[in-house]
């Protein structure tokens, strides 16, 4: 491993972990690899769940990157690797839930030129189902959720519509954010995120019900605060 990679802040490192790890499993399970077929069956039984609450998850996936010291000797702190474990425990099990049954792959990265993470993916969904209020309510719930597992149990229940209506997720971006969103005004960001993402999505096909205004609880105050990222 790079000296460049080890000392990548830890939302970085969260996001690389889950990129590499769905890289090495998405086309496996399309193609029906017996193995990975098994490991995406194992990372359901966790979605929505903490970690410590499903031992069949012990050592399936390698976290060593997160660990890794920079040439000084610097060391991510405990609670920043808590935070960062948990982080990419949801989003990966929140993928194998969304990739059951699926025959296209459900994590796909956005490109930098176009809206993309959550928010763009709901309001998606909310275009491509008759069930726009319905979609919309839980939007809201998603981010005024008080506490991670509570946040990880209502984006189980998003990412159930999205993998009913065929709709992919940049899910190494949503590991990125659930592990800001644990730190002070960490939420008020992510939310911001989310909120922009929904806004600035527009529908290929000019669906007018993509242009209605997201709800306004979901959007963080207009103040320019930034969570804290563990370096």
């Amino acid at each position: 491993m790079t000296t460049a990679t080890r000392m990548k802040p830890m939302a970085e490192r969260v996001q690389d972990l889950v990129t590499d790890v769905i890289a090495a499993l998405q086309g496996d399970f399309l193609h029906d690899n017996p193995k990975a077929v098994a490991t995406l069956a194992r990372l359901r039984r966790g979605a929505g769940k903490r970690p410590e609450q499903v031992p069949a998850l012990l050592g399936l996936i390698d976290t060593g990157p997160l660990y890794d010291s920079s040439p000084d000797g610097w060391r991510p702190g405990e609670e920043s690797l808590t935070r960062a474990e948990d982080a990419v425990h949801i989003a990966l099990t929140l993928w194998a839930l969304h990739q059951q049954s699926r025959s296209t792959g459900m994590h796909r990265p956005h490109r930098t030129d176009t809206p993309g993470g959550l928010g763009a993916a709901v309001r998606r969904l909310m275009a491509e189902r008759d069930a726009r209020d319905a979609v919309q309510k839980r939007f809201v719930r998603i981010g005024t959720a008080p506490n991670l597992p509570t946040l990880a149990q209502r984006l189980r229940e998003i990412v159930l519509l999205l993998r009913d209506a065929d709709i992919p997720l940049d899910h190494a971006l949503l590991a990125r954010q659930l592990y800001q969103w644990q730190w002070p005004q960490g939420p008020e960001t992510v939310r911001r995120a989310w909120g922009r993402s929904f806004h600035a999505y527009r529908d290929p096909q000019g669906d007018p019900s993509t242009d209605t205004d997201a709800p306004g609880t979901v959007n963080p105050s207009d103040s320019d605060k930034t969570s804290k990222d563990d370096s």
